[in-house]
């Protein structure tokens, strides 16, 4: 099976540009309620990916005397624990199935190595779950 199959376009997700200033991405992560999200560049290159968890420790280890000061730092600057690992569009099943089991979502990019959309645990568990009851 095409891991394509499972994929969220780009257009349809929200993700952090490495431009973003640390205010901008926790408004993002917090509107948008997610844990993690990816983090791209500005000519569409998955650079990885930024956690709320990442953000948290950054602004505890780094007082700030007003939260405008977040608008000065780059989301560059913030020590990510873990970046979730791309995948190449052309990738098996078998190889996706594998980091989906660590990340809640797996970036996919193409040939270029342009980012152009996120695979989910939950699509690949739906698809699992809805062809199992066929059998």
């Amino acid at each position: 099976m095409n891991v394509l199959y499972f994929l969220t376009p780009k257009k349809l997700i929200k993700y952090c540009l490495d431009s973003m200033s640390i205010r901008q991405a926790l408004e993002t992560i917090e509107y948008h309620r997610y844990q993690v999200i990816p983090i791209l560049s500005k000519d569409g290159k998955y650079i990885g990916s930024i956690s709320e968890g990442d953000l948290l420790y950054y602004l505890k280890n780094h007082p700030f005397e007003d939260i405008s000061e977040f608008d000065d730092i780059s989301i560059m600057e913030v020590s990510r624990h873990k970046d979730y690992l791309p995948i190449p569009s052309n990738t098996e099943m078998s190889s996706l199935i594998a980091l989906a089991i660590n990340q809640n979502f797996v970036p996919v990019l193409d040939d270029q190595k342009n980012f152009i959309g996120i695979i989910t645990r939950k699509s690949i568990i739906n698809y699992l779950y809805f062809n199992s009851e066929k059998e």
